[in-house]
């Protein structure tokens, strides 16, 4: 089949990739892949809402069935992609089918991190082990809630803690392990994440922070009764949740030998080492707009990547400069956070901590590198603005609530 695309990966990047690459005016046909049997549908609520049963599995989907025939999109659902032939540009299927492209586009994704612990065969095997990353993990592991049951989690980042807050409205007895000094260690300051600590312990959440994971117990039944520590205290357990990070799925593309180092290398217009190749999503290491590379796991980015990708197989590429976001929600807060705030020089606070409504904004030498906003949307999408212009900000003004926000872009 000529001037075929073909996307490998059925997630958010590769949904909007592939109708995105409709909208730039590619004529042939499209094909998207994907290795789950369901439709592209949203990741973020897994471990909120949907977790919680607070919404129902169809406001999941990404789009409707109609989009995608409109759009002329081939669905190949419940299909994995075994290898590329970057010679003959044909893919092979894990039915064992071929199928031939013209350009391809790798939204391939990631998946979580596995625990490195002794007798892990045991320990993956465990039937109320958890990994939270597909819709089916999330009904199996929501199918467990149950009042009065203990929850242990392992890893105190996004993941973690939005499951600890989902887990306590349920009624769950939780308990959250995490490696590093502190929570959320890897994207925020201590003020933060000292600020979440205490929220989550005044929810009921034992946190316990600079743990190693030693070993577990088991049952008879072979699940794990609980968990082991480094220190030797020991976590019973009716669940446990891992969520330690993620690892890219990059293997399909280093066999295929495009250039892999932290996610799939990409450059600005999301072109792999092969020109007929794009990449986008968590899957991408791209550079960043500060001049670092970065690979970057969020919708924003998938959803702005996914379209870059686009641009650059129908031939209108346009160079990637989207300035990333992120956003959490625990409890009655939401979090959201712009920018990249290495290399800062200074934080400002505006707003109170104690009133569970706050800003910091991070500055280097005056000029906004990133925000992190508790309940602050007016701030947070100030700063948005201000970074992507570079802006110097008025840090005086920034602290000050009785000053209008907007007397501190410049």
């Amino acid at each position: 089949m000529s001037n075929t695309a073909c996307v490998i990966g059925a997630g958010q990047a590769g949904c909007e990739l592939a109708l995105g690459l409709r909208r730039s005016g590619w004529g042939g046909p499209i094909v998207l892949i994907g290795a789950e049997p369901h439709a592209p549908y949203q990741r973020p609520p897994l471990s909120k809402g949907y977790l919680g049963e607070k919404s129902e599995r169809s406001a999941l989907d990404l789009r409707q069935a109609a989009a995608y025939e409109r759009s002329g999109i081939e669905l190949l659902l419940g299909c994995r992609v075994d290898g590329i032939d970057r010679a003959e540009k044909v893919l092979v299927l894990s039915s064992g089918e071929a199928r031939r492209y013209s350009c391809l586009a790798l939204a391939t994704g990631g998946r979580p991190k596995t625990l490195t612990v002794a007798d892990s065969e045991r320990v993956e095997s465990a039937g109320n082990l958890f990994y939270l990353r597909t819709v089916d993990d999330a009904e199996r592991l929501r199918a467990r809630f149950s009042p009065g049951r203990r929850l242990v989690i392992i890893g105190g980042g996004y993941i973690g803690l939005e499951i600890a807050a989902t887990g306590i409205a349920a009624g769950l007895e939780v308990t959250v392990l995490e490696a590093m000094p502190r929570v959320l260690a890897r994207v925020t300051v201590p003020q933060v994440s000292s600020f979440y600590e205490a929220v989550h312990r005044e929810a009921g959440v034992d946190i316990r922070t600079a743990v190693a994971i030693r070993c577990f117990d088991f049952r008879d039944s072979g699940e794990i009764s609980a968990v082991h520590c480094a220190d030797g205290t020991a976590v019973p357990a009716d669940m446990v949740v891992v969520g330690i990070g993620l690892t890219p799925n990059t293997e399909i593309a280093e066999a295929a030998g495009l250039a892999v180092d932290n996610g799939i290398v990409v450059d600005e217009f999301a072109r792999t080492s092969d020109v007929h190749i794009v990449a986008a999503g968590d899957c991408a290491n791209l550079p960043s707009f500060d001049g670092r590379r970065i690979r970057l796991e969020s919708v924003q980015n998938a959803i702005d990547q996914a379209r870059i990708a686009a641009a650059t197989l129908a031939g209108k590429p346009q160079r990637y400069r989207a300035n990333p976001w992120f956003w959490s929600e625990q409890y009655d807060l939401r979090l959201q956070m712009a920018g990249l705030s290495a290399g800062h020089d200074q934080i400002v606070l505006r707003g109170s901590p104690a009133r569970r409504s706050f800003a910091m904004f991070y500055l280097k030498r005056g000029q906004l590198l990133a925000c992190d906003a508790v309940n602050r949307t007016p701030e947070f999408a100030a700063a948005k603005r201000w970074i992507t212009q570079g802006c110097v900000v008025d840090a005086a003004v920034l602290a000050d609530e009785s000053l209008p926000l907007g007397a501190a872009g410049g």
